[in-house]
C-alpha cells in the first residue's frame, strides 16, 4: 500500500494557439490554474497536471499510456476552461465561438474512465462537471441565456467570479449531508453551458434557485463521480459563500479509501 500524501492528478487546460507575447509560436501551452493547484495543497494532497498522450508528438503508446498515468495517482480533478464541444455529444455548435475542445474533450474522457476503472476518485469543476455528464452520455445547453427559458444570468463577463447566486442542495444528497442546514448557499457563478440532459447513472444534486439550472451531479455507481458548476477553489473560505472544503475532503476521504484497496 503506498504512503505519504494523496497525489491528485489535474487535466490540464490546452492553449492551442499562444499569444505571440510569451514566445511559444506554432506550440501548444499545457497548463493549470494556481488556485486549484493550492486549493489541493492547502489540504495536505500533492498536485500533478497530467499531460495530453499524442502520438502525433511521436510518443508511442507503447512507451507510455493513460494507465501508467492513472496507476501513480490517487484521484482526478477536471479543471474549468474552454467549452466543451458540441460534437462530443453529437451535435454541432450553433454558433462558431461555442465550438469549444473537441482535443481536450477526448483526452479528459480516456482519462475520466480509467480513473474509474480503476476504482479511483473524479471530481469535475465548471467544464468539469458538464464533461463528467457529456462523457456519461448526456448533453448541455449551448448557451443558457439563449435556450434556457427564464434563465438568471450565469455568467457576467466584468464581474468573473465576483458574480454569485444562491443554489438549492437537494434533500437525501450526499452534497447536502456535507453541509449544516444554516450554511450558505450562495456560489460564484461563471459559465454560460450547463446539463441539458442527464447523463446515465448520474443523479442530480444542486439546483439553481428561480431557473432551476443543474448545479452539480454524481454517479450513482460505486467509484466516487461528483462535478460542481460553481468554483470552490476561487473562495473557499470565503464569508457568506458556500465552503468547497467539505467538497474537496469528501474527495479526497474517496481517495484514501481507494489507496487502502
Amino acid at each position: 500500500m503506498s504512503s505519504g500524501p494523496l497525489r491528485i492528478g489535474l487535466s490540464a487546460r490546452l492553449l492551442h494557439e499562444p499569444p505571440p507575447v510569451l514566445g511559444f509560436r506554432g506550440k501548444t501551452l499545457q497548463y493549470l490554474e494556481q488556485s486549484m493547484a493550492h486549493w489541493i495543497m492547502s489540504h495536505g494532497a500533492l498536485a500533478f497536471m497530467v499531460p495530453t498522450i499524442g502520438e502525433h508528438l511521436g510518443l508511442r503508446r507503447a512507451q507510455i499510456s493513460v494507465r501508467d498515468y492513472v496507476g501513480a495517482l490517487d484521484g482526478l480533478v477536471l479543471q474549468g476552461g474552454a467549452d466543451v464541444a458540441p460534437e462530443t455529444y453529437r451535435e454541432q455548435p450553433l454558433r462558431p465561438e461555442w465550438g469549444g475542445d473537441r482535443i481536450r474533450d477526448l483526452y479528459e474522457i480516456e482519462l475520466l474512465w480509467e480513473f474509474l476503472i480503476q476504482g479511483k476518485p473524479v471530481l469535475g469543476v465548471c467544464r468539469g462537471a458538464q464533461l463528467i455528464n457529456v462523457a456519461c452520455g448526456g448533453t448541455l445547453w449551448q448557451d443558457i441565456s439563449e435556450y434556457v427559458p427564464g434563465a438568471a444570468a450565469h455568467r457576467h463577463d466584468d464581474l468573473y467570479d465576483a458574480h454569485y447566486h444562491e443554489i438549492d442542495l437537494l434533500p437525501d444528497s450526499r452534497l447536502a449531508s456535507l453541509y449544516p442546514p444554516d450554511a450558505p448557499r450562495r456560489v460564484n457563478s461563471i459559465h454560460h453551458q450547463a446539463v441539458r440532459n442527464l447523463g446515465s447513472d448520474l443523479r442530480v444534486e444542486a439546483l439553481s434557485v428561480g431557473d432551476g439550472v443543474v448545479e452539480a451531479i454524481r454517479g450513482t455507481g460505486a467509484a466516487y463521480l461528483f462535478g460542481c458548476q460553481w468554483h470552490p477553489e476561487f473562495h473557499a473560505k470565503e464569508a457568506g459563500l458556500l465552503d468547497g472544503s467539505p467538497i474537496l475532503q469528501d474527495f479526497l476521504e474517496a481517495a484514501r479509501l481507494a489507496r487502502a484497496g
